[in-house]
């Protein structure tokens, strides 16, 4: 590494430590007994707790701890803008890999990833550019838009009104994947129904705004919709409430959010961003770690939507039954669900 770099690395770690206030090392990180990679993971906006897809993230490296010793430390960004740097921190250590979660991180991950090349990447939720990723990232994507439409066709059976909601975050091509995919599956089932949507923002700001996703959510209802599907982070909290105050049902998303409102959670689009975390660190730990595009979804078992346990009590007879056809049909490939 030349002086210049040297100097540049010292001066991310120094910055970093100041701004990133909410820096949790974990016991591993420094203790002997740790046998396995030293992992990083970067939060996306919301962090941990948003019992989303921070959390599941979080799960996925809590399992490589317990069950290949990796050594894992957390970064939890205060602002946008400290994203790169929390990246850099743990590429200037030596990390063997890093995580990022969430898109926003694409364009940091390109940048970092090129001036650290020995530094292994992983992004969930990954979008390349032009050139596609570095051969030292693995750029972890999903197809949201099965599990969308399996759970749009469960709003579509259950609605009474024929008028359903969608709630999203940052309006963005992957977000615009989760409306579109519930948009095909509830007029799979009901022709008829009338989807209403809308989008808390432009920024990544809106994934953090639960007071404007109960507004919406209550605007959407006001329109008829009984059930509202979100894809927004923290903001869909906000989504819960409002279905909540007026006795109506909503859809979790990339986690299952039950306990979140048990009487107001219909089901849940579940995003296995644990599962995708956990092989990238066991590829790595077993020195098979491969740069590029990794697609996961139904096939693969990384993309679903909830309906057992105490979801069963809130569907009704026959509505898991149908549904079940319709995912069959797009493991098979006979459903080709929309992105856009």
């Amino acid at each position: 590494m030349t002086s210049a770099r040297w100097t540049a690395a010292l001066v991310v770690a120094a910055v970093a430590a100041t701004f990133l206030p909410k820096r949790h090392p974990t016991r591993p990180e420094s203790s002997p007994a740790a046998r396995g990679p030293r992992v990083g993971l970067v939060f996306d906006v919301g962090g941990r707790g948003d019992k989303s897809f921070n959390d599941a993230a979080y799960e996925g490296v809590a399992r490589a701890q317990r069950e290949l010793g990796v050594a894992m430390e957390l970064l939890e960004p205060a602002q946008s803008e400290d994203r790169e740097a929390g990246m850099r921190l743990f590429a200037t250590r030596g990390f063997d890999l890093v995580i990022a979660v969430g898109f926003i991180f694409s364009t940091d991950v390109d940048q970092v990833a090129h001036d650290f090349p020995e530094v292994r990447f992983a992004c969930i939720d990954y979008e390349p550019s032009a050139a596609g990723p570095p051969p030292n990232v693995a750029g972890l994507v999903f197809r949201e838009e099965e599990g969308s439409y399996l759970v749009g066709a469960v709003a579509g059976l259950v609605t009474a009104t024929k008028h359903v909601g969608f709630v999203g975050g940052m309006l963005n091509p992957v977000v615009r994947k989760f409306e579109a995919g519930y948009r095909a599956g509830v007029h799979a089932v009901c022709a008829e129904c009338v989807v209403h949507a809308a989008y808390a923002g432009t920024t990544p700001d809106a994934f953090k705004d639960p007071a404007k996703g109960k507004a919406l959510a209550i605007t959407e209802m006001s329109e008829g919709a009984d059930i509202v599907y979100h894809a927004a982070g923290a903001t869909g909290h906000g989504v819960f409430e409002a279905a909540h105050d007026a006795r109506r049902f909503a859809i979790g998303v990339d986690s299952d959010q039950h306990d979140e409102m048990p009487d107001t959670i219909l089901t849940s689009m579940v995003k296995r961003g644990d599962v995708a975390v956990f092989d990238t660190i066991q590829a790595v730990a077993q020195r098979r770690f491969a740069g590029g595009l990794h697609p996961l979804g139904l096939r693969e078992e990384a993309i679903d939507y909830v309906h057992e346990g105490p979801h069963a009590a809130l569907l009704p007879p026959g509505v898991v039954a149908r549904v079940e056809v319709l995912r069959q049909g797009i493991i098979a490939g006979r459903i080709v669900v929309p992105r856009d």
